[in-house]
């Protein structure tokens, strides 16, 4: 197998013609048997880095995350795909964690997730050792180390897991957020072979940063209520930093009548699985949440992320602030700022639970170096310049331009120049403009319908079945042929089998109207008028939405 192999499983399977930035220099280098380190920003594509592998070795590969929610929509995203693929974690119960267990062993399975607490399990080790795995890739991977935002000791036990194997797979090892320390000891913890380290860059060009600092509470909840007003049926998450301010905001907000629910540790399982359903399915567009909420939430269309206090870490507000605009669309991160929120941060660190697995000192450099981060997190509130390049100088990235795409540039760019007159011209020129974007909003929403009929009858959430950006291509591209399904970019050979007719039957009917009311004409003259053009009775039966009999009697009768 090659990297020409991995091309043609991308279009195959995902829909995609190229690679993202950094892709095919990771995939080659797993498919060549190196380990890999791939630090790659949140929507740059590190799942199709371990997947593409995975289908083209004659073996199977696990997938090491401890993100319960993101192993389901993995794992429904694989099976969509025409992927065979499984998860075995804490939420199986015995009897379907033993029919998993089997099915592993039998060979049912291409890729399988797995909780890292789960490789400690005799059941799940005996199987293994009976299996040919080719790779064993380890998401979250900042999660090894003690510097880490996240530190989980069920990831020390992975090295010796993978060394207990018959023969050692090839290790992947991925995350979202690692300073140069943490990479360090990603390498080291995991005991990795000279791997291939790649860090594509930690910039998202498609967020716009935005910090609004706020004198009061009630000018804290005056932002809020702006921004979600503003962003009226858009996909968005408030992160707050306590469960008592969640109940709050959720509360007032239901008072005035907005659309919400809200999602913390402290409700019944109940009420958080509904919350979180009733989000992902887009029953309810905006959730209100601590950062016990998102975690693996693959949920591509969310357009804006408003952080109600201020984070403990810029790692984790990048985390947070980055599960917007993952389908690559233009999203906003705001951060609704207070100096009170400081002293919230320094408590909860003060008084986090203590973990018996480390000792008492290194408990202590722990703390400190949370208070660092604090600090670091309290600078990007403060500072004057540029949001993007102070978070990316912080990973160890450095620009010497502002991004021009964040608060700190447009206010500087503001107070440097005077506002400019609008012309009469540019009002005038964008009418055909406009017009162009309504008729493809009308599309758009066309197909959103589409998608939330074929999720519903398959009980999915409507971004497995197309993202936001797939069904904008399909805009772009209209196609009303099985050929020109393929041309979309994120419809490989199985979904344009399963969803082919469903997407050229709408885009056929939205383009007929579209005809219909720019003509004047009436469906059977429309009907007549493609017929002597010489399009084919059984293309022109798919764009009215009617049998080719009933196609041939109104020619017929015309």
């Amino acid at each position: 197998m090659d990297i020409n192999d991995a091309r043609i499983a991308l279009k195959k399977y995902y829909g995609h013609d190229s690679f993202r930035v950094g892709q095919e220099k990771i995939i080659d280098s797993l498919i060549s048997g190196r380990d890999v380190v791939g630090i790659m920003p949140t929507g740059a594509g590190k799942s199709v880095c371990y997947q593409i592998p995975a289908l083209l070795a004659d073996g199977i590969t696990l997938v090491i995350s401890p993100l319960i929610s993101l192993m389901k929509d993995q794992v429904s995203s694989l099976i969509q795909a025409g992927i065979r693929g499984a998860y075995y974690n804490s939420s199986l119960t015995e009897g379907q964690c033993r029919k998993a267990l089997a099915n592993m062993a039998a060979g049912m399975y291409k890729i399988i997730y797995v909780a890292p607490e789960r490789l400690e399990y005799d059941s799940f080790i005996n199987i293994c050792s009976g299996l040919n795995i080719s790779y064993v890739a380890i998401d979250e991977a900042h999660c090894v180390s003690q510097w880490g935002q996240d530190f989980r000791p069920s990831y020390l036990k992975i090295a010796d897991f993978v060394d207990k194997l018959p023969s050692r797979p090839v290790v992947g090892a991925f995350t979202a957020t690692a300073t140069a320390s943490v990479r360090d000891d990603i390498v080291r913890m995991l005991r990795l072979k000279n791997p291939f380290l790649l860090t594509t860059g930690f910039d998202r060009p498609n967020l716009f940063f935005d910090v609004r600092r706020c004198d009061s509470k009630r000018n804290r909840f005056e932002e809020l209520v702006a921004i979600l007003t503003e962003k009226k049926d858009k996909s968005g998450i408030v992160y707050c930093s306590t469960r008592k301010n969640v109940d709050e905001i959720y509360e007032a907000l239901r008072g005035m009548n907005f659309n919400a629910a809200r999602y913390h540790a402290g409700l019944s399982d109940e009420e958080r699985h509904k919350s979180q359903e009733d989000f992902i399915y887009d029953r309810t567009p905006v959730i209100i949440a601590t950062n016990a909420f998102g975690m693996g939430i693959d949920k591509s269309n969310v357009s804006f992320v408003v952080h109600y206090n201020m984070p403990k870490n810029l790692e984790s507000y990048y985390q947070e602030a980055g599960r917007a605009g993952r389908d690559g669309a233009q999203a906003e991160c705001v951060l609704l700022y207070m100096p009170s929120d400081v002293f919230t941060i320094k408590y909860l660190i003060d008084n986090s639970a203590p973990n018996d697995e480390l000792t008492a000192e290194q408990q202590e450099a722990i703390r400190r170096k949370d208070i660092q981060r604090m600090n670091a997190m309290i600078g990007y509130c403060n500072t004057s310049g540029c949001l993007r390049n102070y978070m990316l100088g912080y990973f160890g990235e450095r620009r010497s331009e502002g991004c021009g795409a964040c608060s700190g540039c447009i206010e500087r760019e503001l107070r440097a120049r005077k506002p400019l007159p609008l012309k009469k011209q540019a009002a005038k020129s964008g009418k055909t403009v406009i017009r162009s974007a309504d008729e493809t909003e009308k599309l758009f929403s066309a197909l959103k319908s589409m998608r939330l009929r074929l999720a519903r009858e398959q009980s999915l959430p409507p971004y497995i079945v197309f993202s936001d950006s797939t069904l904008k291509d399909i805009c772009r591209v209209k196609p009303v042929t099985e050929e020109s399904l393929l041309d979309v970019n994120g419809i490989g050979k199985q979904k344009a089998e399963k969803y082919g007719r469903a997407v050229i039957e709408t885009v056929s009917r939205v383009l007929a109207e579209e005809r219909r009311e720019k003509s004047g004409k009436t469906k059977e003259e429309l009907i007549e008028a493609e017929y002597l053009s010489g399009v084919p009775v059984h293309e022109i039966a798919r764009r009215h939405r009617l049998s080719v009999g009933m196609i041939q009697y109104i020619i017929k009768h015309i």
